[in-house]
């Protein structure tokens, strides 16, 4: 229980692919990974700062 298999999978594609459309998925796909790229960039730099502080 919990655990998505093949099945829900790809009825969530459907899913999205009728709500958006094949033209909309592309930028949104594009949004997405900007969006993560921006997180680990912005946790990556939190990190950094905590250790300078550490040292001096």
């Amino acid at each position: 229980m919990g655990a998505i298999g093949p099945t829900q999978v790809i009825l969530i594609v459907l899913v999205v692919l009728l709500l958006f459309g094949g033209r909309k998925i592309p930028e949104l796909m594009r949004g997405l990974g900007r969006g993560v790229k921006e997180f680990k960039d912005a946790t990556q730099d939190d990190g950094k700062g905590q250790d300078d502080a550490g040292k001096a």
